[in-house]
């Protein structure tokens, strides 16, 4: 895989496989979705630069040089606590949108939190969980969702607020 990395076809496919595992640990590392994308791209960009220097032969030693790469930029953004875009502006490189990753990831999360969602919606008594699927579900506004239920609009938002509020609970130790 190593001496691979230099068709365009192969790195475009080690980015693939690894981007996202790269930048989950920017992130935790970070505590910053930002800076993780500016570090991760960064890194993949170094990455592409100095393949000529790259003298591994395996997925392992590759992997190895890339995270190599990652904890050096990450080093450097803690020492100056911003990250550098040299190489990406060497090669012309734009920032790369991650929302599409932000979106798999919440999902993975929302699927892990899927069971305990259920049983706490279960829980909750009719009349909020009501209130709470015209608002979330359905988008209704709170003078709407009143008279669908036909209670005061106060009545309303306060039954949607009791559910969240009950929800956030029991999902704090399911997360």
């Amino acid at each position: 895989m190593g001496s691979n990395l230099r068709d365009p076809d192969a790195f475009h496919r080690f980015y693939e496989l690894h981007v996202l595992r790269l930048r989950g640990w920017l992130r935790h590392e970070t505590g910053s979705t930002d800076v993780a994308n500016d570090l991760t791209a960064e890194t993949f960009a170094q990455a592409l630069v100095s393949l000529k220097r790259f003298r591994g032969s395996t997925e392992a030693e590759a992997l190895a040089w890339l995270y190599g790469i990652a904890h050096n930029l990450l080093r450097q953004y803690r020492r100056r606590q911003r990250v550098e875009t040299a190489a990406r502006h060497r090669l012309g490189m734009p920032l790369r949108e991650y929302a599409a990753y932000d979106e798999v990831e919440e999902l993975a999360d929302a699927q892990g939190l899927a069971p305990a969602l259920g049983e706490a919606l279960a829980s909750l008594p009719e009349h909020e969980r009501a209130a709470l699927d015209l608002r979330i579900v359905e988008g209704l506004r709170f003078d709407e969702i009143a008279e669908r239920l036909e209670v005061a609009s106060p009545a309303a938002r306060m039954r949607v607020t009791r559910a969240l509020r009950t929800l956030r609970a029991r999902l704090a130790g399911a997360a």
